[in-house]
């Protein structure tokens, strides 16, 4: 089991944040996202450890940008 955090800019609402949740979900092996609109905090759980390309490219995919 492994857990990332990383933190995603440009999440306004509700809607923002399950985007990223539904896009980090369906990278293989990803198990849980927790995401805190708030912070912009984004907890990603899996089955092994999730490389950060995929995590960039799925947050991407869903309109938002990982922070620097």
């Amino acid at each position: 089991m492994s857990t990332v955090t990383v933190t995603v800019t440009g999440m306004t609402c509700g809607h923002c944040a399950a985007s990223v949740r539904e896009e980090v979900g369906g990278i293989p092996g990803v198990t849980a996202v927790d995401v805190d609109l708030a912070s912009g905090m984004v907890t990603i759980e899996g089955e092994r450890e999730v490389e950060v390309e995929a995590i960039r490219d799925a947050v991407e995919e869903a309109g938002y940008q990982l922070a620097a």
